[in-house]
């Protein structure tokens, strides 16, 4: 085994972890009945608890969003987020939609709800206090991936990615996305169905055929024939794969510097 095939499973027992801190929130979604015509914008780093809180509701509302990575020592996005809101703090949503821009994450969460759920903050999210300390404790089994900037070569299109918040396979895609500075689209993927959790390789096996009825999974089962997340899109090369280590690695050989 290569010592960076041996640092990806480290990686993943970490992401793994995670995921089980965090009980399963992140995972599931229950769409909100409003869509945003225009793509929400979130700057944000992917090492950041509060930033998860916020990536979590976009995962249960099935929204898309516009990802500025802004990691520790980055210099791409960092100073817009000054300019546009007077303070160098994470996350910042701007709402293209409405003219609406904030920080804070519980702020955030109850205007998602608000706007485009239409419906009331579920418990879990007014004890946003809890969920703070919840996500702050997610965040050592992470350690330092997503938090600090490396050096990498700034795409001139934004990259796709189909991703549930709490996926342990999704999770370190975004952690390098973020440490390189790479702006992407956020394609929420939430599971919706039973067969949702069901992994593609055991679909498979006993010849099961997807039947997804979120967006951005039947998006995907038609793009590529199955329904695997994390699915990253890159149209600066045309490349589109699937498998977590196997997109790592194309990222770092196409995009890091160092």
């Amino acid at each position: 085994m290569s010592i960076e095939s041996l640092k990806y499973r480290v990686n993943l027992a970490g992401s793994s972890l995670a995921t089980a801190l965090r009980s399963g929130v992140g995972v599931t979604a229950d769409p909100a009945v409003k869509k945003p015509a225009k793509l929400l914008r979130l700057y944000e780093f992917e090492g950041c608890p509060y930033c998860r809180l916020v990536r979590e509701v976009l995962t249960e509302l099935d929204l898309d969003a516009m990802i500025y990575p802004c990691p520790k020592g980055g210099t791409r996005f960092r100073p817009r987020v000054s300019k546009l809101g007077g303070k160098t703090q994470f996350p910042l949503l701007v709402d293209p939609n409405t003219g609406e821009q904030m920080y804070e994450s519980l702020d955030i969460i109850a205007y998602l709800f608000e706007t485009y759920a239409k419906r009331p903050l579920p418990m879990k999210w007014r004890a946003g206090g809890l969920q703070k300390i919840g996500s702050t404790v997610t965040g050592i089994a992470r350690g330092m991936n997503g938090v600090r900037v490396r050096p990498s070569k700034r795409p001139a299109k934004p990259l796709q990615l189909y991703s549930f918040e709490s996926s342990p396979f999704a999770r370190p895609v975004r952690d390098l996305l973020c440490e390189l500075e790479i702006p992407y689209v956020l394609r929420s993927a939430g599971r919706t169905r039973v067969s949702d959790w069901v992994p593609p390789v055991m679909r498979d096996t006993l010849d099961m055929q997807s039947d997804p009825d979120q967006k951005n999974r039947k998006a995907l089962l038609k793009r590529a024939g199955r329904v695997s997340i994390p699915y990253l899109v890159d149209p600066n090369t045309g490349e589109e794969m699937a498998e977590s280590e196997d997109i790592i690695r194309y990222l770092t050989e196409t995009y890091a510097t160092a």
